[in-house]
Parts: structure tokens; sequence; C-alpha cells
């Protein structure tokens, strides 16, 4: 067999076992959700996949399947502490909520004035603890300033002195 046969048959060779050079993730590709990136049976997919498709004449090192099935758990774990974190973080925010319970607040309101009230309850919203001024609904992270109530002072009891008593 000449040079340039060799050449071109190794060349072939190498083409077919050389694997699809990896590029930077797109724009795009960060808007995956959570359940498509963790899911089992993806991955399992991507498993039976990679085992049709594999060349028979060089099969991939169980090693390689071990390490896999590693990097996948390690991914279901730290999924798995991510939403816990999650959790950990919105009880948090609903228990400051509570704690202002009470206090005189200051914050913006729609159209941009600074505005003040007393916490009278809370509410847990989709986008995390409201607090309620009465009527008004003003969401946790909406708060700039926290003081202590008014105290509210009552007038003092009109006092009448007390009859005079005489002994005879």
């Amino acid at each position: 067999m000449s040079l340039e046969a060799m050449t071109s048959v190794t060349g072939r060779m190498a083409m077919d076992t050389t694997p699809p050079t990896v590029t930077a993730p797109t724009v795009g590709a960060t808007t995956q959700t959570d359940a498509q990136v963790g899911s089992k049976d993806m991955f399992l997919k991507l498993l039976v996949a990679q085992l049709q498709y594999q060349n028979p004449m060089q099969p991939v090192d169980s090693s390689q399947f071990m390490a896999q099935t590693a990097q996948f758990t390690m991914v279901e774990k730290l999924t798995a502490m991510a939403t816990q974190t999650d959790a950990l973080v919105a009880g948090e925010a609903a228990q400051r909520a509570a704690g202002l319970l009470g206090r005189q607040i200051t914050y913006l309101d729609d159209k941009g004035a600074t505005q003040t009230g007393v916490v009278t309850g809370t509410r847990l919203g989709t986008d995390g603890p409201v607090l309620l001024l009465g009527t008004t609904e003003v969401p946790l992270t909406g708060v700039r300033e926290v003081a202590l109530a008014p105290v509210a002072t009552t007038p003092a009891p009109a006092t009448t002195p007390a009859p005079a008593t005489t002994t005879a």
C-alpha cells in the first residue's frame, strides 16, 4: 500500500473516531428548564444513543460510563440542593415579613412617592411575601425603612378631686 493510500485510510479512520468539536453554548441554550437538564429519561436516552452509535471496533470504556453516572448523580443532588435552598430562602423571607408586624415601614408607592404605614398583616404572594398596611399591599422587597410604630397617645382620664371628708 502506498503512503498516500495509508494517509487517506488513516485520515478517514481518525475522522470516524474523533468526537465532534464542542462549541460554547449559544444565547438560547440558557433557556432550558431544570426539568430538561436534570431529567433521568434524558440521561437514559443519551446513554442508549451513545451505546447504539458507538464504534464496535472501539467500544467506550466502562470507566467512562461510571464517570457519566457519577456526574449525573451529582447533577441530581445539586438540583435537589438548589430546590432546598430556594425553600429556605422563601421561608426566611416569610419570617422577615412576619417580624415586621406592628412596625412602621417606609416604601415607595406606584407613583414613586415615599409613603409610610404600619404593617397590619402579611400574605405570601407569587413573588414572595407581601406586607399589608390596611388595604395597601407592599412587597417585602419594596420596603425602604423600618421603625417602631408610633405609640398612640390616649388622653389621660380627667381626674376629679376626691370629696373632702370632714370629721365631726
